[in-house]
């Protein structure tokens, strides 16, 4: 009996032991999947941001050419006249630029003229323009200037278009390179900081194309959602956590506000269009279109993480303050408000983050028109840093490509830092009860 005893109890030891190590498998091939999970997102993001990094660090820099350019009053084209900002806006500066190319490189026939001319920007003449304009003293004598470079000629000089490519296959020609490799010889081309990228407003040329008008766009666009959708959110999480009646009407508003944190940004554009401008008649590709419609898509995430916040507090704070004499309102207001805003906060900034790289809802406002100005107010016409991405992204040129990429790192690092304030501000702010 008590072999028999011994032998079934050791079968039992033996069937547990079996047992404990499946689960230990099991747990092991689960942590494994969840490792290699990790470790594939991760090396997927390494190569998204070196795909990026790699194609967008070029927009950072750009390149010059030296001329010695005649700003003589003959070669203006304003001799006899009075040296005034009138008169100097209508000078031939283009004519002055061309002049100085073609001495640097001297060449004949219409067609190899008009080549080594795109060796300049657009913008050349106009930058000569403004520093005329600005010391009317240079005129009549003659000056050492950079001029910026053309597209082509900048991205040969940044190695995004290679001379081991055939012919066939590129926009700078090998007449083209010689001519580079002349002006290199004598020193004559530079490589600088591109200022223009970030102080310039869109372009039809990739190298005078900037993200400055895009990013006021988008400062306009949040300032109008934050003023509106923090103050709205803030008050309707502490009225359904504090105030509104337990009752069906109350659980429906909570249902509708879960559900419209799930809806695709896309439905809130859809409303905006047909609200903001068919209804209300609001200009079209304004920030303060854009801002009503981010605000709508922003106030559920405000909401839900303000009345996380509110249900943080514990209740001996409103028992406390209701204790000793305190009305509702002051206890809300003078003690559980204090307590959950940094919560409050956080969520804002998150709902910001989220807003400042929407794309589809600007979309269907009319945010994607082609601005050059730089934005004076909300009212006047804009477009924002994510639309202004999708835009260059349609461009095949070699230099809006590197833009767009520089102008995705521009977009990444300002979510990285408003998510990075918020995780500071949830750290240094957040109490434990």
């Amino acid at each position: 009996m008590t072999d028999r005893l011994l032998k079934i109890a050791e079968t039992k030891r033996e069937k547990v032991k079996a047992g404990v190590a499946r689960r230990r498998a099991k747990e092991n091939r689960f942590r494994f999947y969840g490792i290699a999970s990790i470790s594939m997102a991760f090396a997927f993001l390494i190569v998204l941001m070196t795909t990026i990094v790699s194609d967008g660090y070029t927009a950072f820099y750009t390149t010059e050419i030296k001329l010695t350019v005649d700003l003589s009053e003959s070669a203006l084209g304003i001799e006899g006249e009075d040296i005034n900002k009138k008169t100097l806006m209508n000078a031939s500066f283009r004519k002055v630029v061309r002049k100085a190319i073609l001495q640097e490189i001297p060449v004949d026939g219409r067609k190899n003229k008009r080549a080594l001319y795109a060796f300049l920007s657009n913008g050349a003449e106009y930058d000569l323009r403004d520093m005329v304009i600005a010391d009317p003293s240079l005129v009549g004598q003659k000056i050492e200037y950079w001029a910026q470079a053309g597209d082509n000629f900048n991205q040969y000089n940044k190695g995004n278009i290679k001379a081991e490519t055939p012919e066939d296959g590129r926009m700078f020609k090998n007449q083209h390179i010689a001519w580079y490799d002349e002006l290199v010889r004598e020193d004559n081309v530079r490589t600088v900081f591109n200022s223009n990228f970030f102080t310039n407003g869109d372009s039809r040329d990739a190298e005078l194309a900037g993200i400055w008008g895009a990013t006021v766009g988008s400062f306009y666009t949040l300032l109008v959602t934050l003023v509106l959708s923090f103050p709205i959110g803030i008050s309707a999480a502490i009225y359904l956590e504090e105030f509104a009646p337990r009752n069906r009407a109350t659980e429906l508003i909570e249902i509708n506000i879960n559900n419209l944190a799930a809806v695709p940004s896309i439905v809130f554009g859809l409303l905006g269009l047909a609200v903001f401008l068919n209804v209300a008649d609001l200009p079209r590709s304004a920030p303060v279109v854009g801002g009503l419609v981010l605000t709508l898509m922003t106030l559920p995430t405000i909401i839900i993480s303000s009345r996380a916040a509110i249900k943080a507090v514990p209740p001996s704070v409103r028992d406390a303050a209701l204790g000793v004499g305190a009305s509702k309102m002051q206890m809300v207001m003078h003690h559980v408000l204090p307590l959950a805003m940094p919560g409050m906060l956080t969520g804002t900034i998150i709902g910001m983050a989220q807003a400042l790289g929407e794309t589809a809802p600007l979309l269907m406002i009319g945010m994607v028109a082609f601005i050059v100005e730089v934005p004076s107010g909300p009212l006047d016409a804009a477009t924002a840093l994510p639309v202004q991405i999708y835009l260059w992204a349609e461009n095949p040129e070699k230099g809006f490509v590197e833009n767009t990429s520089g102008a995705i790192m521009v977009l990444l690092a300002f979510l990285a830092f408003m998510n990075a304030c918020a995780v500071i501000m949830r750290k240094r702010l957040e109490r434990r009860w």
